[in-house]
């Protein structure tokens, strides 16, 4: 068994997400290998909800590598998809290729102009590059005694959540408009998580008066990403992330995600 400190973890999903992992556990040839806590993984977990999409859920621990994994990803990595035995692995190429691969599974998730189609590329890009580390900074910022610290990792997370806010459509509820996007479930994961602050990092809140309109935009964004059934659906009972994103929040976590924040570095 691995000594990783990253590792003691409940071992499955809880509340909606177990219903969820168990009736898929019947024999399928796409096979998505997953770990239900991560939020990387519940980018395309959510897709083949949203797209009713047959697949076979199989419940591993990333600090475990099972050799079935490794087979398919050497890095041992989840998200990995098993399509036609063959391995796919990185959650916004998997995200894509679920969208070509299964037309006939609505909803369609990038739209037909060209021009709309690179924008949510550009947005999906964008929650890697600035969006994912911003917010694992902020939640990662020790020590907690250092207030002025706290609150410049505060600010900064809260520009870039602007830079989103800017960007969603004016009337929404979607990243788009009125058509869910491939955008929506990329970056939904970690929108879903932002009770972490709260609960880790001595509260937070949206700005209020300032900016209303733009800070509206993300709140009515949030409450449609709650609300969808195949994005919420895959979360587990919230108390199963407290021991793992403690150790985020105390910066002594050790995934590969973790230490390149630390570093100064972008999602690995």
């Amino acid at each position: 068994m691995s000594s990783h400190p990253d590792a003691n973890l409940h071992p499955v999903a809880t509340g909606s997400a177990k219903v969820i992992v168990n009736d898929h556990q019947s024999e399928q040839p796409l096979k998505l290998y997953s770990g239900w806590f991560c939020p990387f993984v519940q980018r395309p977990w959510s897709i083949l909800q949203e797209k009713s999409i047959p697949y076979q859920y199989i419940e591993v621990n990333p600090y475990h590598k099972p050799q079935s994994l490794l087979s398919l990803n050497p890095r041992g990595l989840v998200p990995t998809l098993q399509y036609d035995n063959k391995p796919l692995y990185e959650s916004n190429v998997i995200c894509e290729f679920l969208e070509e691969a299964y037309p006939d599974h609505g909803p369609k998730l990038l739209p037909d102009d060209v021009y709309l189609r690179a924008k949510c590329r550009i947005w999906m890009d964008w929650c890697g590059s600035r969006f994912i580390p911003a917010w694992h900074r902020y939640l990662q910022f020790q020590p907690m005694t250092d207030k002025s610290g706290l609150e410049k990792a505060k600010s900064d997370f809260l520009a870039v959540l602007k830079e989103l806010a800017t960007e969603l459509h004016s009337t929404g509820p979607w990243f788009l408009g009125e058509q869910i996007s491939l955008v929506d479930f990329v970056i939904a994961p970690w929108v879903l998580r932002l009770w972490v602050f709260g609960h880790f990092k001595g509260g937070f809140e949206l700005p209020g008066e300032s900016e209303r309109e733009v800070w509206g935009r993300l709140e009515r964004w949030i409450k449609a990403l709650e609300g969808r059934e195949s994005m919420a659906g895959v979360m587990s009972e919230r108390e199963r992330y407290y021991s793992i994103y403690q150790r985020y929040a105390d910066d002594t976590a050790q995934s590969e995600l973790a230490k390149a924040v630390r570093s100064g570095k972008g999602v690995p």
